[in-house]
């Protein structure tokens, strides 16, 4: 039995290179080996981080017997989700169709063609609660296989039909108006849990972007944001030692966490956090909770090369033992006694576009030089790493060390988002022109009749066996694909790209307008784009004179708290470069009198420049 998977880039598949399973990466190999041999193909996907993977490893994939029957009577693949996050959710549509408690590890079974039989998530090693063994469910497959082949056909058959008359289902429609907005928003707090914070029962996530959208809606939306935020940021979902919030609890009270923490989470709840501290009404706790989330992404999650991990494990070993969350529960003293729970070295693309654009945007708010520091640090990483001569990108390295696997839609528009965060926080227009360059190719690749939904995935053994999908516009702990590029576009419009960028940010906003509104407990990244659409477009640029310290003085500081759909800070030298690059909105913006000068604009027409931060602050309190 060779291993196939000691090499692997991903953590998660060199965690089980030690198992007696002869696993096979993901690739035409081991279809190929299946269509051989005529054996069905599990296909096992999780991730590095994940309690219940580690878990089934543990009873199952180390179990020399259960090895032996995978061996004889499968072909067996491990997935890292994070990797191939296309080849997951292929599957998890699938695996919809079996059960309804869809999450990881999920196991499915299929043909040497790659398409779906049978499918579940956890097998525990002995019959529980009427959940059967794995090794029931092998024995089972195998035996079905062998003597009712055609039975498993024709399920087969039916689940790619179904998979194929979703996907090119279409929910276009009018962009909601503010009104439509303010109904979704009177759903969300419908929904709220008055007790304990969040929306619904349990188990309950941070849904960070169900916030941003209900932060960008201001009013009582933004009431009900801040609200949900303070209650999370005090309850057992956040670390209280390393300021992180875990990826979810099992009860409505917030307690009992599952204790691994996502960067996806944590950098975006540190941009509602930054957002929410802009403006009159900003919250008291806004500075302390995002100050906590700096620390975490900065000390806990960014690498030596300046990417940042995926995740930090929920386990880690406590007297020889695996323990989940014993880390966690212990206070600062108890912690320095032990070795902090792994991280998923992984850099993901998409993922540190995510945290780049968070602490660029949360240094600039707050003053944060050492955020806006990280944030280029992880910005040239990537850039220098995954970011090919061709323009093309990759979707992930370990250890500098590129993925094959092909970047997707949500790294182009992460990190699109990412670079021009960073951009208005430095005044390095690079960033800028780079991120233009991103959207751009993602526009080009969707064709005239989408925006930003190049139909078919981009994973090539899915294309070729005819299971690729449209991406899945519905979002849940992060924003979809094409909602990150079309708020990327959106960005690049207000900062003076062309108009073209709003148009395409409507577009591709108009493909799920009517889905959103339903459901926006599952659209909220949508939702907060469609808010920015609907809402008057405010402008801020704060210019500095070349060879000053004016960036530390009284106008930088009120604006930095300013509300404004975008705002941005340059030198003078700054605000020429971004003109030149095609950035309207820079175009004849200069300092005053060896000073400063802020430019507060409402769709491109300015006011006069202001030098003080208390002429400043009248501009934003006379607005409607």
């Amino acid at each position: 039995m060779g291993n196939r998977l000691g090499d692997a880039l991903s953590p998660y598949l060199r965690a089980h290179a030690g198992n007696p399973v002869d696993w096979y990466p993901w690739g035409e190999a081991a279809f190929e080996e299946a269509r051989r041999r005529d054996v069905p193909v599990l296909v096992s996907v999780g991730y590095a981080t994940c309690h219940w993977c580690h878990v089934m490893a543990r009873e199952s994939f180390s179990d020399p017997e259960i090895a032996r029957v995978l061996n004889d009577r499968f072909v067996a693949i491990k997935v890292d989700r994070e990797e191939h996050p296309d080849v997951d959710a292929s599957y998890l549509a699938a695996a919809s169709a079996f059960t309804r408690d869809l999450g990881w590890p999920l196991t499915v079974f299929t043909r040497p063609d790659g398409r779906t039989f049978y499918a579940g998530t956890y097998f525990p090693p002995r019959a529980v609660q009427g959940i059967p063994s794995f090794a029931d469910v092998l024995a089972a497959v195998d035996e079905a296989w062998r003597e009712r082949r055609e039975d498993l056909d024709r399920t087969a058959d039916a689940v790619g039909e179904a998979l194929t008359a979703a996907s090119v289902a279409r929910t276009e429609g009018d962009l909601p108006d503010r009104a439509a907005l303010e109904q979704t928003v009177a759903t969300l707090a419908q929904g709220e849990d008055r007790q304990f914070g969040g929306f619904g029962s349990a188990p309950k996530f941070p849904v960070a972007p169900v916030l941003a959208f209900l932060t960008r809606a201001g009013g009582d939306a933004r009431e009900l944001a801040a609200r949900t935020l303070r209650r999370m940021g005090a309850s057992p979902l956040r670390d209280p030692v390393e300021g992180g919030f875990f990826r979810y609890a099992t009860r409505a009270d917030w307690s009992d966490p599952h204790y691994e923490r996502m960067l996806t989470d944590n950098a975006l709840l540190l941009s509602v956090t930054a957002e929410l501290a802009t403006g009159p009404d900003a919250p008291a706790f806004a500075d302390s909770l995002a100050g906590g989330l700096i620390d975490f992404l900065i000390e806990r999650m960014q690498l030596p090369s300046g990417g940042f991990a995926s995740a930090q494990d929920s386990e880690s070993v406590i007297d020889g033992q695996r323990s989940e969350g014993g880390y966690y529960r212990r206070d600062a003293a108890g912690r320095a006694e032990l070795e902090p729970p792994a991280l998923d070295a992984k850099v993901l693309t998409g993922w540190n576009g995510l945290a780049i654009g968070a602490l660029a945007r949360a240094g600039s708010v707050f003053g944060d030089a050492r955020a806006i520091s990280a944030a280029r640090r992880a910005a040239d990483f990537v850039l220098a790493t995954h970011l090919q001569s061709d323009g093309r990108l990759a979707r992930a390295s370990l250890d500098g060390e590129l993925s094959d696997a092909v970047a997707t839609l949500e790294d182009t528009g992460m990190l699109a988002g990412g670079l021009l965060a960073l951009a208005t926080a430095t005044g390095d227009v690079r960033y800028a022109t780079t991120a233009r360059e991103l959207v751009d190719a993602a526009a080009a690749a969707s064709g005239d009749d989408d925006a930003f939904a190049a139909p078919g995935g981009p994973d090539p053994v899915l294309r070729a066996r005819g299971l690729a999908l449209p991406a899945d516009p519905a979002e849940g702990a992060a924003p979809s694909g094409m909602t990150a590029c079309a708020a990327a576009a959106f960005e690049l419009f207000a900062l003076g790209a062309g108009d073209r960028y709003r148009d395409l940010a409507e577009r591709a906003m108009r493909s799920v307008a009517g889905i959103a509104v339903q459901r926006p407990i599952a659209f909220g990244g949508a939702l907060e784009v469609m808010t920015r659409l609907a809402t008057p477009l405010v402008q801020l640029v704060t210019v500095t004179s070349d060879g000053t310290d004016a960036r530390d003085g009284e106008l930088v500081r009120v604006a930095r708290r300013q509300a404004a759909s975008v705002s941005a800070f340059v030198t003078e030298a700054q605000a020429r470069d971004f003109a030149e690059a095609g950035f309207e909105l820079f175009d004849g913006r200069t300092a005053r009198d060896g000073g400063g000068a802020a430019y507060r604009c409402r769709s491109f027409v300015c006011a006069l420049p202001v030098s003080t931060g208390e002429e400043l602050a009248a501009l934003g309190d006379a607005e409607p």
